[in-house]
């Protein structure tokens, strides 16, 4: 049995946090059903796994009219089209909720339903913008760097989603009645800056690029690289973690009563580097890695199921690069479905 056995999941076909929010409910046991457009689409194998499809024109009235008696049997929706789409559809959630008072219809956007920017384009990079994330990452002089889309689309996005998502579900318990969840990026990612907006004021943390801890400016709190051109990360904010650090760095002790002092750190920053550029990597694995250094080696995707802790916890499975359900459960853990013919689930719906 898994934690969410019976939960039954419709997605309409979207890009990025949509099928991500739909392969979290899935990993952790909902029957997902996939509307998708007729002849398909861009597929990924990892991020659409566990899914059920039905190629449906939900534009046409005969396709609006079968959505709507599949949504009457589910429990949950999961939409990211941009706003006001699916009401022209028909298929908005006053129309559902009408049909199922029960249905929590979850909506995936960048910019939220309402506001002036709802109905632009966006991409995640645009979104952490707006948000102030972006503005902390990078070498201060030059441009941020976009860090891939972990941060909007997965972090602020499916994640917030899915939290949105199973937050109704326990409310509906209660009042027998489900509810739209309208999650955002720029809301998610706002939510995740708790951190730093807490901590900007009183003074422990900076978000100047040259002086933020967690930005890459900390010689403590960032990547270097090594003889094989390779790198390895080091996290040692920890006064006694930075300490060992240095102890095994073969640097003077000395340097520990200057670790926050911001104006040192550039040239802490270049003896950490003729240090680490001394050794490959995996000696530095060798030397490093089991030790409260903080440290790790950065991997490339590829090297990321052999490594040996990864290994040991089977965080990879399944023969292609797949990352195991997450989080684990202890007397409910996920698992990875298989993909399904939709006909055949909506058979087991009770929908012919």
């Amino acid at each position: 049995m898994t934690a969410l056995a019976g939960l039954r999941v419709v997605e309409f076909a979207s890009i990025g946090p949509g099928p991500h929010a739909a392969m979290l409910l899935s990993d952790l046991g909902a029957e997902v059903l996939r509307i998708e457009r007729v002849g398909g689409g861009f597929r990924n194998p990892v991020l659409d796994r566990g899914r059920a499809r039905l190629a449906l024109d939900i534009r046409t009235p005969e396709g609006r009219d079968r959505s709507l008696a599949i949504t009457d049997r589910a429990d949950v929706v999961i939409e990211g089209l941009r706003p006001g789409v699916m009401e022209r559809l028909g298929l908005g959630p006053d129309v559902m909720l009408e049909h199922n008072p029960r249905l929590v219809y979850g909506r995936m956007t960048g910019w939220g339903q309402t506001g002036p920017l709802a109905q632009v384009a966006g991409h995640d990079l645009n979104y952490i913008a707006l948000s102030g994330a972006l503005a902390a990452i990078g070498t201060p002089g030059t441009p941020p760097p976009p860090p891939l889309n972990l941060i909007g689309d997965f972090g602020g996005g499916s994640l917030y989603l899915v939290t949105g998502i199973l937050a109704a579900l326990l409310e509906r318990a209660r009042s027998g009645l489900g509810q739209v969840v309208d999650a955002a990026i720029v809301d998610g990612v706002s939510s995740m800056m708790a951190l730093f907006a807490g901590m900007v004021p009183t003074g422990v943390m900076s978000m100047d690029r040259d002086r933020n801890l967690l930005g890459g400016a900390a010689p403590f709190y960032r990547c270097y690289t090594c003889a094989d051109g390779r790198y390895v990360s080091v996290g040692a904010i920890e006064p006694k973690f930075y300490a060992e650090l240095l102890d095994r760095l073969g640097l003077p002790a000395d340097l520990a009563g200057e670790q926050m002092v911001f104006e040192r750190w550039p040239e802490t920053a270049r003896r950490f580097a003729a240090v680490f550029v001394t050794r490959s990597r995996d000696d530095w694995c060798d030397a490093l890695e089991g030790t409260d250094t903080c440290f790790a080696p950065v991997l490339e995707l590829d090297e990321v199921p052999t490594h040996r802790h990864m290994a040991d916890r089977g965080v990879v499975v399944d023969g292609i690069w797949q990352a195991a359900p997450a989080p684990r459960l202890s007397r409910t853990p996920g698992r990875i479905a298989p993909t399904s013919d939709g006909a055949a689930l909506l058979a087991d719906w009770g929908v012919g």
